[in-house]
């Protein structure tokens, strides 16, 4: 006869969960205070470049249509850069028009922010003269003399917009023109350092 082990049932209890939820949570909060003091510390500030008197900034001070100009203005300066160096010369005003290169091209488009008129001024600039001042002024894109530099962007806001007789800052503040300038700031854009 064999003799039968007595059966034995074994109860498992289950862990404490009160103790796995107090770990969990501390290491939340944990988590939040770092990432809470990262912000803090590391927060885009909202510093604004300061600009000369005779200046004003694309952003803030240009009106919808004046931004667009200015855009366009932009974009055609390396397009304008690139078909100097092609021709070694200028693009006339009528090639740019034709190669459909706005602002200088006649279209709805530029019907409605000021129906410029633009001319190629012998000093080293285009010159664009608002139809409409209340709409959009006339502005003004100085070619750098090396290819390197960036072009420069004036603008006037009244009807007397004449081809100014000297491309000197001195004198385009004197005759009433003003410096359109881009500050790229924490406002506007985000730095990724790597």
């Amino acid at each position: 006869m064999s003799a039968q082990a007595p059966s034995r049932t074994q109860v498992v209890r289950p862990a404490g969960a009160g103790h796995e939820t107090l770990y969990v949570l501390l290491v939340s909060l944990l988590i939040l205070a770092l990432a809470a003091s990262v912000v803090l510390l590391r927060g885009e500030r909202d510093d604004q470049q300061p600009i000369a008197s005779h200046q004003i900034d694309a952003r803030r001070d240009l009106s919808a249509a004046e931004q667009g100009i200015y855009t366009d203005l932009r974009v055609a300066f390396d397009e304008i850069q690139l078909m100097r160096d092609e021709a070694a010369a200028v693009p006339s005003v009528t090639m740019l028009a034709e190669e459909g290169l706005p602002p200088f091209v006649v279209d709805a488009g530029s019907q409605s922010r000021g129906a410029h008129q633009w001319a190629w001024l012998p000093l080293g600039a285009y010159l664009g003269r608002s139809q409409a001042p209340q709409v959009a002024g006339s502005f003004l894109l100085i070619l750098p003399g090396d290819g390197s530099a960036e072009a420069d962007v004036w603008l006037r806001r009244d009807s007397a917009a004449m081809a100014p007789d000297d491309l000197g800052q001195a004198a385009l503040i004197a005759a009433g023109w003003q410096q359109v300038v881009s500050h790229y700031d924490a406002g506007v854009t985000r730095q990724h350092r790597h």
